[in-house]
Parts: C-alpha cells; sequence; structure tokens
C-alpha cells in the first residue's frame, strides 16, 4: 500500500476539476461530501502556523496540498460516519488496478527470465582472473574536508603538507598489512565506514563502477595481491584484490545477475522496437501538465504515445500518475524534469502498456490468495485510517446517534486534529493511494482553485497580525477554528512530527 516511484510549472493550461456548483461559492476553497473548506479557515490555518511557507508559488502549491489533504481526510469521516469501510471488492480493485498492474507485469518478468539459460560456471575463475568483473578491500585514509564540502567532491584542493601527513600514517600501516591481518586493519583504521566494517570489502562491482585511479591500481594487481598506496580525491587508499576462491559465490551471484539484466534489456528493446512505440512531439508538455493537475486531466483525450497497444491518451497518464505508490513525489518529479526524461518517462509508461498486453496474451493474473491478500490490506488501512485521525465508527456512534450528527462530529475531529497537525502536535496521518483513489472515486468532492489565492491572502493578514502582536510582547489573538480552539502559539512538538506541517511532498511521504 506504500508508495513508489519514477521521475518527471505546466506551460498550457490544465483542465480544472473544480467546475460546477461550487465556482459560484467564492468564499469556499473545496468541499468534500457535505462539508465545505472557506477562505477563511484554510487562510487562518496556514497563517497560524509560521513554518508554513505562504508566499509566491511555493505558497500556492503548499496551500493547495493543504486543501487537497483535507478533502481525503473529510472524506474519511465522511465514510467512518457511514460505517463505510470500502470493502467492496469491485471498490477495492478498481482502486488497486495499478499495483495490481506492476504485480502482473513483474510476473510477466519472472516468466521470461525463467527461460533464460542457466550461466556456465565452469569458466568463472578466468573470467574473474581476466577482470570482466573486479572485487576489491581497501583501507582509505581520508582527507581532511573542509567545511560545506563533501569528501572527494571536484575542485577542493587538499594542501600538500596535509596529504604528506595522511601519507605518513598511511604508509606506517602499509608496512604492517598482510592478507592475513588485511580485513583486521581494516576494520580499525579505513575511513570509510560502510566498508570498514566487512574489512575493507568492497563486493563485486562491474569496470566503470569506481573512481578511475581506484580501479586501475585494483586491475594493476594479480588476484591476492596487496597494492603499494593509491590516492583518489578520496585519500590515500591500501587495495587487496581477493581470489576467486575468496569471492566465488559473490561472482558467480553478479554474473547471474548481470545474465538477467542482459536478458531482460534484450527483450524489453525488442519489444518496444515490435510495439512501435511512437511518443509524440509534445508529450513532455503535456504530461507537466498532467502531474501539475492530475484530476482535471481524467476525462482528456489528448494523446501523448502510440504503440501496438493502442493510444496512451492524458487520461491514462492521469490515472497511471494518480495511483501508482508515491504519487505526489513522482508527481513533483514530473514537473520539475528535463523535457528529455519526461519524454523517457512517458515511453515508459506506453512501454508498461505494452507489458500489460504480453501479460494478457499469456494469461498472467493474480489469484485469488493474491487478491484476496491486497483487499485485506486496503480495508486495513482504512481502519487504520479511521484510528489514526480518532473517527472510527464505533466511537462515532457512541457519541452521536444519526447519520448527519455523526458526520458533523467526525468533520469537527479532523479539523481538530488538522490544528494539530499544521502546529506539529500531531503525527502526519498516511494517506495510501489506493484508499484515496476509492474515497475520491466515491464521495462528492471539490476543489475550488480560485479560491485558493484567496485563502493565501488571508494567511498573510493572519500571520502579519500574529508577528506585529509578538513583536509588541502581546499574546496572539485567538482567532477560534472550526472543530477546535486556536493551538498555542508556543506548543511543544512531538517527537515525530511531520517535517514541517504539509508541504508539496509532505502529503504523501
Amino acid at each position: 500500500m506504500k508508495r513508489q516511484g519514477i521521475l518527471v510549472v505546466a506551460a498550457i493550461a490544465a483542465l480544472s476539476a473544480c467546475e460546477g456548483a461550487l465556482t459560484a461559492h467564492v468564499d469556499t476553497v473545496a468541499k468534500a461530501a457535505s462539508n465545505e473548506l472557506s477562505i477563511e479557515r484554510l487562510g487562518t490555518l496556514l497563517g497560524a502556523a509560521p513554518q508554513i511557507p505562504i508566499q509566491g508559488a511555493q505558497g500556492r502549491e503548499v496551500a493547495k496540498n493543504v486543501a487537497s489533504l483535507w478533502i481525503d481526510y473529510q472524506l474519511v469521516g465522511a465514510a467512518a460516519a457511514r460505517g463505510d469501510s470500502l470493502s467492496d471488492p469491485k471498490v477495492v480493485d478498481k482502486a488497486l488496478w495499478a499495483i495490481v498492474a506492476m504485480e502482473r507485469i513483474r510476473k510477466l518478468g519472472e516468466q521470461v527470465l525463467a527461460k533464460v539459460p542457466a550461466n556456465d560456471t565452469a569458466g568463472y575463475a578466468a573470467r574473474y582472473n581476466s577482470g570482466e568483473m573486479l572485487a576489491a578491500r581497501h583501507i582509505l585514509f581520508s582527507f581532511p574536508t573542509p567545511p560545506g564540502a563533501q569528501p572527494g567532491q571536484p575542485g577542493v584542493t587538499v594542501p600538500q603538507n596535509v596529504k604528506d601527513s595522511v601519507r605518513r600514517k598511511a604508509e606506517a600501516i602499509r608496512a604492517q598489512v598482510n592478507t592475513g591481518n588485511f580485513a583486521q586493519l581494516a576494520q580499525k583504521n579505513s575511513g570509510d565506514p560502510g566498508s570498514a566494517a566487512r574489512g575493507g570489502d568492497l563486493g563485486i562491482f562491474p569496470k566503470g563502477a569506481m573512481m578511475p585511479q581506484f580501479e586501475k591500481g585494483v586491475t594493476s594487481l594479480q588476484p591476492g595481491q596487496i597494492s603499494p598506496l593509491v590516492e583518489t580525491p578520496y585519500g590515500y587508499h591500501i587495495i587487496y584484490r581477493p581470489t576467486y576462491a575468496e569471492v566465488a559465490n559473490q561472482f558467480g551471484q553478479a554474473m547471474s545477475g548481470r545474465g538477467r539484466q542482459v536478458a531482460e534489456s534484450t527483450y524489453l528493446t525488442g519489444l518496444e522496437a515490435k510495439g512501435k512505440i511512437d511518443v509524440k512531439p509534445d508529450a513532455a508538455l503535456w504530461a507537466k501538465s498532467i502531474a501539475a493537475d492530475v484530476d482535471g486531466h481524467m476525462k482528456d483525450d489528448k494523446v501523448l504515445a502510440t504503440s501496438s497497444a493502442g493510444d496512451l491518451k492524458a487520461s491514462r497518464v492521469a490515472d497511471w500518475l494518480a495511483s501508482l505508490p508515491q504519487s505526489q513525489q513522482m508527481r513533483g518529479q514530473v514537473q520539475q524534469a528535463p523535457d528529455s526524461i519526461v519524454k523517457v518517462f512517458v515511453k515508459q509508461l506506453a512501454r508498461n502498456e505494452l507489458l500489460l498486453k504480453q501479460a494478457d496474451s499469456a494469461k498472467i493474473q493474480l489469484d485469488t490468495a493474491e487478491m484476496n491478500n491486497l483487499r485485506r490490506t486496503f480495508v486495513g488501512a482504512v481502519a487504520q485510517l479511521w484510528a489514526g485521525l480518532g473517527v472510527a465508527p464505533a466511537s462515532l456512534k457512541d457519541s452521536a446517534k444519526t447519520d448527519g450528527d455523526r458526520e458533523k462530529l467526525a468533520a469537527s475531529r479532523i479539523e481538530a486534529y488538522l490544528d494539530k497537525l499544521t502546529q506539529q502536535r500531531a503525527e502526519f496521518v498516511q494517506m495510501p493511494v489506493p484508499v484515496e483513489r476509492a474515497l475520491r472515486e466515491k464521495y462528492e468532492w471539490k476543489m475550488n482553485d480560485a479560491g485558493l489565492d484567496r485563502a493565501l491572502e488571508r494567511a498573510a493578514q493572519v500571520r502579519a497580525t500574529r508577528d506585529s502582536s509578538r513583536a509588541a510582547g502581546q499574546p496572539p489573538t485567538a482567532v477560534p477554528l472550526p472543530g477546535g480552539a486556536t493551538p498555542a502559539p508556543n506548543a511543544p512538538a512531538p517527537n515525530t512530527p511531520p517535517p514541517s506541517a504539509p508541504t508539496p511532498d509532505a502529503k504523501r511521504p
């Protein structure tokens, strides 16, 4: 149920998901079920939280994110008030479609790789000794890093007297080291903490993976030999090249993985050529627009790419972007990436469609047990949301008799939670992507982008008033907030608060 991700401002007008009656409500930013988020409420929520940016493009993005978070939480509350766990298999399966699709693609990959012939291990020793793949242990004597610089950072000059001091220490250890004590001396002396804990072991790596000076130091050795000092921008290294017998298992695994990578790459290259993927010249522009307003493109027929699997329309791209794990992070990456990278992303989605078509042909599906497990996880995530937001149906029934009263109670608890969240006095409650999609598919909701600007104006007024009050040594005016009192301005933060109240990427970490 967690989100994972890919890559990739819009220069064209994104279609609005907020048309209709809501636009007539000039004092409303959003609506979720029977609840409305007023400009006053959002402005006060943002303005009262000094850590939340409210200026410029970033401020607007944050405001939209908070409004979107309000929609999601209020829909969770509405579902709880109605005792709706979203357990209908049709609802769940539709919300889980992208996760199911990626799992089907994974199974197809396993089927393809199962046909790859096993490697002939008989020649592995000779291939290792020839340097087809490399292995090394090292002891690093690091150069001091100036403040603000990173180890090995280009352009950082290390004074010669400093280098000489490091070299003298390295030479003293080099005089002691041998194949028997190398690992022990690496653990005790190496400035590379990751490998030091493993006795200096860097594992198996291909040519080109290490810095040129270091690789030259490795390849100049025969297996079983220890190098003189080797200088890189990181410092001085003592390098040991293990014998094949020492790394046989690791080498075998690396070669097997390499063979699978080659087979997978060959299959995908052939699939793309046969599938005739054609990414449209304006695909990057449109993809960025979709990422900026996913919901506004859910019915958009603009074609971004074609293939033998059919047209990849903006609506399908929007569905992928809305449904894949780590959706929010992925949308931000799409908007910020160069056009060349965004086109690669679009091509990857088109390739996914080809892979799904292949999975259909091979009759690859998730079995009943796998689907039931996903559905149970989904329903469990809904229950966790109810508990985290304090709107579990049982607690609402104990305090309210009618559905309407329960919905009002749930809404007020959500508002109180948001007060605490933006004041960093509550832990962030994660909204899994499939649950969000199910809620937004089943319940009514709207977003009024025009209201965001007015809410930000109100937030600036609230913050200016609070800042003036503080500067004058007066307590800030307590502005009543729906669902709870205004939090104390200096309330202590919990041990694990959200990074800074919801930011563009904080909605779905």
